[in-house]
């Protein structure tokens, strides 16, 4: 059975930062791409970031880059998503994704190219 288990979210004020984590099992972890996704309230679910197998290469997208760094560690399974300089725009739920194809552009932004996904946990930065 797979799961990608997120924790670390909550609430934080503007300009706070927060570490997100996303445990996986049932997978070969090193094998699969881990992206991060989030779902703003009324808005659809949108690519964060994304890191390939061994972590040599990470993407970020343009409304993150700069304050969100993403990191993975494969002897843990895990992958983190470090949040700095949080605004009221970063608040949603996030989720965790493995993708098992291929590690680059396009796929790594495309929702449909995960392969499984998290539970997804709450995000909220307020001023």
């Amino acid at each position: 059975q797979v799961q990608l288990v997120e924790s670390g979210g909550g609430l934080v004020q503007t300009g706070g930062s927060l570490r997100l984590s996303c445990a996986v099992s049932g997978i070969t972890f090193s094998s699969y791409v881990m992206g991060w996704f989030r779902r703003a309230p009324g808005k659809e679910r949108e690519f964060v970031s994304a890191i390939t197998r061994s972590g040599s290469s990470t993407y970020l997208s343009d409304s993150v880059k700069g304050r969100f760094t993403i990191a993975r560690d494969n002897a843990k399974n895990t992958v983190y998503l470090q949040m700095n300089d949080l605004k009221p725009e970063d608040t949603g739920v996030y989720y965790c994704a493995a993708l098992g194809g291929p590690a680059d552009l396009p796929f790594v932004v495309l929702r449909k190219a995960y392969d499984y996904w998290g539970q997804g946990i709450p995000v909220t930065a307020s001023s």
